[in-house]
């Protein structure tokens, strides 16, 4: 289970970049008019692209909860780029909290798959009924200017595209412009069947 902790601030998003895409008119007193509708569509672009992709865009705080480990000695991360294990606490069925000495557990960075290691034979096992929780830091950086060229495109294009079609309630769930899809392939991450096929 991810839990995101905090939110990208309201001053982070990239409202001006976002009324220069879309060839907004500026200079007049209404110029913030829209912004509020416009953060709003920038979130859900940034939410889509995210949730596409694997990709934390802009940093944030997040907590990662697992009851059982299928592999003892690490444990993969379901976003990514991962910058900072802040802290990894062993939690009893009764809710009372051990903290795991970092001598224990180490991070392997990964574009696309990151992972909390053991430095032993394996990492601490939760009781029955107990978990693991693990705080973390991700994302590209905690700028717009940190994000990838080509994701901010994307997220450029698809908020756009939510204001353009705004009223359209015809469109398909999971709707993703080409050009958009395009832009973000490279940052998927591929996900290997038995046969060896890409998913």
């Amino acid at each position: 289970m991810l839990i995101e902790e905090t939110n990208v601030p309201d001053a982070a998003l990239p409202i001006a970049a976002f009324k220069a895409h879309m060839r907004m008119g500026s200079g007049f007193d209404e110029d913030t008019l829209q912004d509020v509708v416009l953060a709003s569509f920038l979130r859900a672009a940034m939410a889509a692209v995210e949730a596409r992709t694997g990709k934390v865009l802009m940093e944030r705080e997040f907590t990662m909860v697992s009851s059982a480990q299928h592999n003892g000695d690490m444990i993969p991360f379901t976003v990514a780029p991962v910058t900072l294990i802040a802290d990894v606490k062993l939690v009893s069925r009764s809710g009372s909290e051990q903290t795991v000495s970092t001598d224990v557990y180490w991070l392997e960075r990964d574009g696309h798959l990151p992972r909390l290691r053991s430095v032993g034979a394996s990492l601490p096992q939760p009781e029955a009924g107990g978990e693991l929780r693990v705080q973390f830091l991700a994302g590209f950086g905690p700028e717009w200017d940190d994000v990838p060229a080509d994701m901010q495109q994307a997220v450029l294009m698809l908020a756009s595209h939510y204001y353009e079609y705004r009223h359209d309630t015809g469109l398909s769930d999971g709707c993703m412009p080409f050009g958009v899809a395009s832009l973000i392939e490279r940052f998927r991450r591929l996900r290997l069947g038995r046969s060896g096929a890409v998913a």
